[in-house]
């Protein structure tokens, strides 16, 4: 027997699309803006940080990251993000949405200024400081993912709840985008105004010690979208999700949400005190979550974990990938500010042909192909695509088909945000109950991050050739990219197999989705007894 859901919660699943809709998903999303131009844009610098810091005037190449020190500037603020994501999750049920969302974002702003200010005479000193920093970065925005979900899922109409989570998650592809922007007008007003011959030419002078500043510039910029925003985050109110079914203050609830629909709701507190919603205290190690959604959890971290070993691994490296292939010219031929703009001019054509627009094809989409289709496609299309690179990889690496090469490479990104990477954000903030909502987000959450750190840390190992002449300079003997990728396929494909078990959330409520308002088999015997 359902229990009767709270009035305050049946007007908000009923509301009609208005002001308030937007305004969280602008308040929210810009958090995400941030996140994927903080954690993505080291990707565009790394070059150059082996450029200044890693230079060998006696080997004949530029200098680079050496493999420990790559790993782990691209790899810190993953680990971080794992972190924060578990912490924030746990945090976001335990003491409100609210109450924890805006110091996410100081955390973000204060450790971007401080990732760009990183101190010491060096390289290892400045290293050190950067990525201790990135960590802190990346813990912030850990935070993030939880709660960002779950207050969009409390805020929005069962119609439209989907749209509403894609499209704040649709910002990150206007973070990655916009990381490529800022770096190629970074990179381009110091190239101008700092005249540089190639390192092919003079080596030591092929970096000006302006390009110092080019790298920090770009990493400080991050603070500012999410400063902009920390002032509309404090204004917003406690979801009423929250507030009835985990804080049991349902006057309070009706309250905040009367003012946020602009109308009256008169809540019956006494149906709250009677437990009629949500009045299960089981919890997250029990018998009854595990029988309950023990196989959705399952689900949602196998999935995350298995895209993000692929998407991650795609984005960090993707630099590498377009100089093995050739659509960047050799590192020699250029000095190097001028390979900083090369690589964001490259990663600003493949956001905007194709990880922005799969993102809002999601945002239109969702409501009427529902998640689990459109996360079983964009597995299928992942998996296809990645084959299509890597059967015929020496075909791609010659000369006049590298246009090729990068079109099927874009559809790759497009597919995975028309599909897993949008669904498996979405989809953890809508199946679980109330008071483990942002928890079960963010267990989910950390496990994709799990599968970004194998991504990131294995890819750049794995990618490297069989040979000296194929290989960077201090990399063990790899698998070679061709091999990475058929690797990467196998994991889409995983992906795609264990979103079988992944539940269909599209039209229905919170409460609905989660069982919420259906007793446990144990209290219904309970409530028939007393009867």
């Amino acid at each position: 027997m359902a229990r009767t859901e709270l009035k305050v919660l049946t007007r908000l699943d009923g509301a009609k699309t208005q002001l308030y809709h937007f305004k969280a998903i602008v308040i929210a999303g810009m958090g995400f803006f941030t996140d994927a131009y903080d954690l993505f844009c080291i990707s565009l610098v790394a070059k150059l940080l082996g450029r200044i810091y890693y230079f060998d005037p006696n080997y004949p190449a530029p200098g680079i990251l050496p493999p420990n020190v790559s790993a782990a500037v691209n790899g810190v603020a993953l680990c971080g993000t794992l972190s924060g994501q578990l912490f924030f999750g746990w945090l976001g049920d335990k003491m409100g949405r609210k109450s924890v969302y805006g110091f996410t974002l100081i955390m973000m702003v204060v450790c971007s200024v401080a990732s760009g200010l990183s101190f010491g005479s060096t390289a290892k000193g400045v290293v050190t400081t950067l990525c201790f920093f990135r960590f802190w970065l990346g813990f912030g925005i850990g935070g993030d993912y939880p709660l960002s979900a779950t207050i969009m899922s409390e805020y929005a109409n069962k119609r439209t709840r989907g749209a509403f989570i894609a499209a704040v998650f649709a910002m990150q592809g206007f973070g990655i985008l916009a990381g490529g922007i800022v770096a190629l007008v970074v990179s381009a007003g110091f190239k101008n105004r700092y005249h540089a011959p190639p390192f092919s030419a003079d080596p030591s002078g092929s970096t000006v010690p302006q390009a110092d500043y080019v790298w920090r510039i770009i990493l400080m910029v991050g603070a500012v979208p999410a400063g902009l925003t920390y002032y509309w985050r404090m204004q917003m109110p406690e979801t009423a999700r929250y507030t009835a079914l985990v804080a049991r203050n349902a006057k309070q609830a009706a309250a905040d949400m009367s003012k946020v629909l602009n109308e009256e709701i008169v809540e019956e507190v006494e149906r709250v005190e009677r437990g009629v919603v949500g009045g299960d205290d089981w919890g997250l190690f029990s018998a009854q979550f595990l029988r309950r959604h023990g196989l959705h959890l399952l689900a949602t971290t196998t999935t995350w974990f298995f895209l993000d070993i692929a998407f991650y691994s795609q984005n960090l490296f993707q630099k590498d990938i377009f100089s093995k292939v050739g659509w960047i010219p050799k590192a020699g031929t250029m000095n190097a500010i001028e390979e900083v703009f090369r690589i964001a001019r490259a990663q600003t054509i493949l956001a905007l042909c194709g990880t922005v627009p799969g993102y809002w094809f999601t945002v239109a989409f969702i409501e009427f192909m529902g998640r689990f289709w459109i996360q079983i496609m964009g597995f299928f299309m992942m998996t296809v695509f990645m084959l299509g690179l890597a059967f015929p990889y020496h075909h791609w690496t010659t000369p006049g088909h590298h246009a090729g090469f990068v079109v099927m490479y874009g559809f790759t990104f497009f597919f995975a945000n028309f599909g897993p990477n949008s669904t498996t954000f979405i989809v953890p903030a809508e199946i679980f109950p109330a008071r483990l909502r942002s928890t079960c987000h963010g267990i989910s959450a950390a496990a994709g991050k799990a599968g970004a750190i194998v991504g990131a840390f294995g890819f750049l190992y794995a990618s490297q050739g069989r040979t000296p002449d194929t290989r960077d300079r201090g990399y063990p003997k790899g698998i070679g990219i061709r091999n990475a990728l058929f690797v990467l396929a196998v994991s889409n494909f995983l992906g795609l197999v264990m979103t079988l078990f992944v539940p269909e959330a599209k039209g229905m409520s919170l409460e609905e989705i989660s069982k919420e308002n259906v007793p446990d088999e144990e209290e219904e015997m309970e409530m028939a007894s007393k009867a």
